[in-house]
């Protein structure tokens, strides 16, 4: 059928042209015969109705300021001063990039589109001023499996931001790359709550990111992990940490991440891995860790760590790992450490040692103080404590004088005569 197909744009072409022709002629004739040129437009009207709808459709519109591109099918939106999601996207889009724009904030259906946006599986946000993303902000992307929301001082991040505005009938979220880099907002917007509680609670909405396999929070001033934090991530392959402040893992349970292949947890403030969590690290199976630049102390609550790290294998550049306290270990490799290193001397940090001295010279002015001021009011002290022992010395007389009553019979019965 090759022919047939070669034909069909030149019979088109063919019948655009006898339209045009069919004009001209009602045109002449309308100028010469009204009645004729009625019944001749008539009659050619299908034919004119038929020749318009033969033209093909009009392509996918690119949106104003975006770039686009059929091919790859992706748009890209750099850096403008775009205050919303463009509502004119085209419906083949499959990688949207937003960042550098002023959206500010991501509504609830911010990207409903008719016909929907079915083949968009990754978007990008970053840097795009978003300080609020609002519950079901990502609902009609059934195919979206790559979000990034980095770079944004996110204040206000709906609990149901991913799981859809009803988190109890909404389907699972396709995602399965999540990146929220840098979205920790100015202390004076954080409005009076944990921003840790925040995001978990964004997390861990209607266990809709159980599919899950990529999860970066670095960089976020994190200074400690609820407890629930990954127990609704069970598919997590890869999760960044880095970056933040965070002080320990006591808490956090990898226990039910089987599949997790890698762990990053460096330029943290760890001080120490407890038994807890290094039993849980190394019953994973594929897990890799990664423990660079935390100012970890080395005395004696760090002699399980140490042989931890001389027997596994799942710490990438465990011979990097070197202690910052106490003074006398700083920059000793860990792995070089034996138990005879790891004492718990009474010696504080510098810092503390400060601190102490300046608390007891603040008690010492306080007690000179209080000194100086029972000095300078010796004399009414004194008055003071000798009219106390006058009136006690008076008092006890008077218990005297009963008791000698109580005790003589003869007394007694004096004392009943003489009030008769």
């Amino acid at each position: 059928m090759p022919g047939g197909c070669s034909r069909g744009p030149a019979a088109g072409d063919g019948r655009l042209r006898l339209a045009r022709l069919a004009l001209v002629l009602l045109g002449w004739v309308s100028s010469s015969s009204p009645t004729s040129s009625a019944s001749s437009f008539s009659s050619s009207a299908p034919f004119l109705a038929s020749a318009v709808s033969a033209q093909p459709p009009l392509p996918d519109q690119c949106p104003a300021l975006c770039e686009c591109s059929e091919a790859a099918r992706t748009v890209k939106c750099v850096n403008r001063n775009l205050t919303e999601v463009p509502t004119d996207l085209p419906a083949y889009v499959r990688n949207l990039f937003l960042p550098g724009t002023q959206l500010a904030v991501l509504p609830a259906g911010a990207f409903a589109r008719r016909p929907p946006l079915a083949e968009l599986a990754a978007l990008n946000l970053s840097g795009s001023r978003l300080d609020e993303v609002r519950a079901g902000a990502f609902e009609h992307l059934p195919s979206l499996r790559q979000l990034d929301l980095s770079h944004n001082p996110l204040a206000d991040l709906s609990p149901f931001a991913f799981s859809g505005s009803n988190a109890s009938v909404s389907a699972p979220s396709p995602l399965v790359e999540l990146i929220l880099n840098h979205i920790v907002p100015p202390e004076d917007e954080q409005q009076n709550r944990s921003f840790e509680g925040m995001v978990v609670a964004a997390l861990l909405a209607g266990r809709a990111l159980q599919g899950l396999r990529r999860l970066e929070l670095a960089s976020n001033h994190f200074l400690y992990l609820p407890r629930d934090v990954l127990a609704q991530l069970p598919s997590l392959r890869y999760l960044d940490l880095s970056n933040n402040s965070l002080v320990s893992l006591t808490y956090v349970s990898f226990r039910n991440l089987t599949h997790l292949e890698s762990l990053h947890l460096e330029d943290n403030a760890l001080k120490v891995l407890h038994n807890g969590t290094l039993a849980e690290l190394q019953g994973l199976p594929h897990i890799r860790v990664f423990l660079d630049n935390n100012p970890w102390v080395c005395d004696c609550h760090m002699a399980d760590m140490v042989t931890w790290l001389k027997e596994t294998e799942v710490v990438q550049g465990k011979d990097r790992l070197t202690c910052a306290y106490p003074e006398k270990m700083r920059n000793r490799v860990l792995l070089e450490l034996n138990s005879a290193d790891l004492d718990c001397d009474p010696i504080l940090p510098p810092s503390l040692q400060t601190s102490y001295v300046f608390l007891g010279i603040v008690l010492a002015l306080i007690g000179a103080i209080f000194l100086l001021v029972l000095y300078l009011n010796r004399k009414g002290i004194k008055k003071w404590m000798h009219n106390i022992r006058d009136a006690c010395r008076d008092h006890m007389e008077g218990y005297h004088y009963r008791y000698e009553i109580n005790a003589d019979p003869r007394l007694t019965n004096l004392s009943s005569n003489s009030d008769v």
